[in-house]
């Protein structure tokens, strides 16, 4: 019998365990999900996704390398201090990435990415509604980047990135403002005329409003954070 011809389709491939768990991790910090002042150690960590000790480990030590995590003298993992001057450095080089990416996202945009912003951009006015503080940074982080994506740069979306881990867990600071009524971020809210302005074509626009969006929260977090210090070398 004659052996038939493969049929083109390729080999399945399967992303490394360690791969999984570090994009599971860098989400949940990027999105806010992991609360400021967890300590987070590799046997916990590992036991929550359902996996052994050493991809855990090995995504904790890369975060680390990132500065998104610090190691205590036990070996666990912890959020870095939020100063104001650190979070002051952060937002402002936010203020230079991610416009940028914006104006430069225009190019990359088609019908489907803006009906999935679109999306987005709802879900994150319900969030805000329904009082869910979880679901808001979480579609707010895929809103934000639901636009970079087609930036077209894949430098310019790794330092966003970065930024975005150190800065995304301390953006929950928003929960429990708005003499706790969530619905008071909306007015920090222009995910609604981005879309407008990226349906119109209208790079520059979209940057404006993106750049109003972070100078607005970076404003009323440092008037109303909750931000640490840090003793001087003297004192520790």
């Amino acid at each position: 019998m004659k052996a038939q011809p493969p049929i083109g389709l390729g080999a399945i491939e399967s992303q490394p365990l360690h791969e999984v768990v570090y994009e599971r991790l860098r989400l949940a910090l990027m999105s806010g999900q992991i609360v400021p002042g967890r300590k987070l150690t590799s046997r916990k960590l590992a036991q929550e996704l359902g996996t052994s000790d050493m991809p855990v480990r090995s995504a904790l030590l890369r975060l680390q390398a990132l500065r998104a995590l610090d190691q205590l003298p036990n070996g666990s993992m912890v959020l870095p201090a939020m100063t104001r001057e650190r979070f002051a450095d952060l937002m402002t080089t936010r203020l230079v990435c991610e416009p940028a990416a914006t104006r430069r996202a225009v190019a990359g945009m088609d019908r489907a990415r803006l009906v999935k912003l679109r999306q987005v951009a709802v879900a994150l006015t319900a969030a805000a509604e329904d009082q869910d503080i979880d679901a808001y940074l979480l579609h707010n982080h895929d809103f934000k980047f639901g636009i970079y994506a087609a930036c077209g740069s894949p430098s310019l979306l790794f330092l966003i990135e970065t930024l975005w881990l150190q800065v995304g867990p301390f953006l929950r600071q928003f929960s429990g403002q708005f003499d706790n009524d969530l619905r008071g971020i909306l007015a920090l809210d222009y995910h609604d005329e981005i879309v407008k302005r990226l349906e119109a074509g209208d790079g520059e626009g979209a940057a404006d409003l993106l750049a109003r969006d972070i100078r607005d929260g970076y404003a009323f977090l440092m008037a109303h954070g909750r931000f640490e210090s840090i003793p001087p070398a003297s004192a520790r």
